[in-house]
């Protein structure tokens, strides 16, 4: 099997943003010899740091292992990086023939281990693995966290993986369409100052994953970051991250999450 230079159009079937790390097309460690298998990891790196902070790491490698670590990396934002077309490093001793380096792709999404997982980086990681299942013909129970195929290894954390298989099945079964994020945005409610309901969570959860949530924001807040990330409550705090947001991306800072900061918010 040569290069797998299609991956970044397999990547952009999932309707999620996709970065294309320079010199991708022919970075490996050699050819990959087939796929039959996928490998979902977290990447175990900064708990802040923007949305990949761990590029480098899983381009070039670490003291002791040499780059690429893995195919694919997965933002916060739920941003795909494509990094290598070739064999990586992700999954070694594996207890599966079908998912070691030789035979498998992986994908090392951005998580310290512990944090909450952004909907958004969940949903692009499911996609993902369909869109991945779907080009090389493989079922969704091929889909495999590290640490069932590798007895040494904790991740993904805290994602129960016959859900998430089936969840994958489930995209398989059904036809590629329009992002979940397309769809979506169109019923998103205003959000402003005072209100307290589960889109402030999820606007929370945006800001965070877009690296808009400085560690000043919830230095005070019961539970740290896990009890800012779960409020509810749309306060002074919210609206100015909101704003600095709005200013980032060029749009009116009035602090209000409408139409125009949803877009940019869930990178439509």
């Amino acid at each position: 099997m040569p290069y797998l230079t299609q991956l970044a159009d397999v990547a952009r079937r999932t309707g999620h943003p996709v970065t294309e790390v320079a010199g991708w097309k022919s970075r490996g460690h050699g050819p990959q010899p087939e796929v039959q298998g996928i490998v979902c990891h977290h990447t175990a790196g900064p708990a802040g740091g923007g949305d990949y902070p761990s590029l480098a790491v899983v381009r070039d490698g670490r003291p002791g292992l040499s780059g690429p670590l893995s195919q694919f990396g997965l933002g916060r934002s739920g941003r795909i990086y494509v990094i290598a077309a070739g064999r990586c490093w992700h999954n070694a001793p594996s207890t599966s023939p079908l998912h070691d380096n030789s035979s498998s792709l992986g994908i090392e999404a951005e998580n310290n281990g512990s944090q909450p997982w952004p909907e958004v980086q969940l949903d692009a990681y499911r996609r993902l693995c369909a869109e991945l299942c779907r080009e090389f013909g493989l079922g969704a129970s091929r889909v495999k966290a590290h640490r069932e195929v590798n007895t040494a290894k904790p991740d993904p954390h805290s994602i129960d993986m016959t859900d998430f298989r089936a969840a994958v099945a489930a995209l398989i079964a059904g036809a590629p369409g329009s992002s979940w994020t397309e769809e979506i945005v169109k019923e998103l409610p205003l959000v402003r100052l005072g209100d307290d309901n589960y889109d402030v969570k999820t606007v929370r959860g945006c800001l965070f994953a877009r690296g808009h949530v400085p560690p000043a924001a919830y230095a005070g807040v019961q539970d740290g970051l896990e009890g800012w990330l779960k409020s509810t409550r749309c306060d002074d705090g919210l609206v100015a991250l909101v704003r600095g947001f709005q200013q980032a991306e060029g749009i009116e800072a009035d602090g209000l999450v409408g139409p125009l900061t949803w877009g940019p918010l869930l990178r439509v």
